[in-house]
């Protein structure tokens, strides 16, 4: 993987540490939706090439396949690449019977955790996103869980994905909330009144 010449300016991405690529590399439709699946080897040399060009901030899913995009990210970050990269994935969307469901009990979120870092084939997660908030589950107990996964050294930081600005403060309460992850553009602004301000 050759260096770049070109620059990519780093940031903070929330309060507690986290530094990022200002741009990241959203993984999603090299194995799943927008068509079918991308050539592997194609797609290992585009991650090689992001990173080379300073773009190091990595987003999956053990949605998107589902699995196999955690899969390709691991081949992808064999040979040191991943020490040069901050890798986010997210839980909590899961296929039964073909059906599309959301799960944030203690229990799960713990397994998909450690079948993401088998499937990454990594020692922790760099950003953890509950993927979609479980209504049937109160967030203090699921951030409760993922706190003990900090805690344990499984995963660095916390965030969550299409959350609402109460949720947002509730899970706060139980452990710092590093990133909020939700449609913010032109043609969707609705955060702009809730959701920014609590962030």
């Amino acid at each position: 993987m050759a260096a770049s010449t070109t620059t990519v300016r780093r940031i903070k991405l929330g309060s507690q540490g986290l530094e990022v690529s200002a741009q990241g590399l959203g993984c999603m439709s090299m194995s799943a939706f927008y068509g079918p699946p991308k050539s592997e080897p194609d797609m290992i040399a585009l991650i090689h090439h992001a990173v080379g060009s300073g773009v190091t901030f990595l987003d999956t899913s053990d949605f998107y396949g589902p699995h196999t995009n955690e899969i390709l990210l691991g081949k992808a970050l064999k040979g040191g690449v991943r020490q040069k990269v901050e890798l986010a994935t997210k839980f909590g969307i899961r296929l039964a019977d073909g059906k599309r469901e959301i799960q944030g009990d203690p229990a799960y979120v713990r397994a998909a955790c450690e079948a993401s870092l088998k499937r990454l084939d990594i020692d922790c997660i760099d950003l953890y996103y509950q993927h979609r908030i479980d209504t049937r589950v109160p967030i203090e107990v699921t951030i409760g869980e993922l706190k003990k996964l900090v805690e344990e050294g499984k995963i660095k930081y916390i965030g969550l994905s299409e959350a609402s600005a109460s949720t947002i403060r509730r899970a706060h309460a139980v452990h710092p909330i590093t990133a909020v992850q939700l449609e913010w553009s032109l043609w969707s602004r609705d955060v702009e009144a809730d959701i920014v301000p609590t962030c």
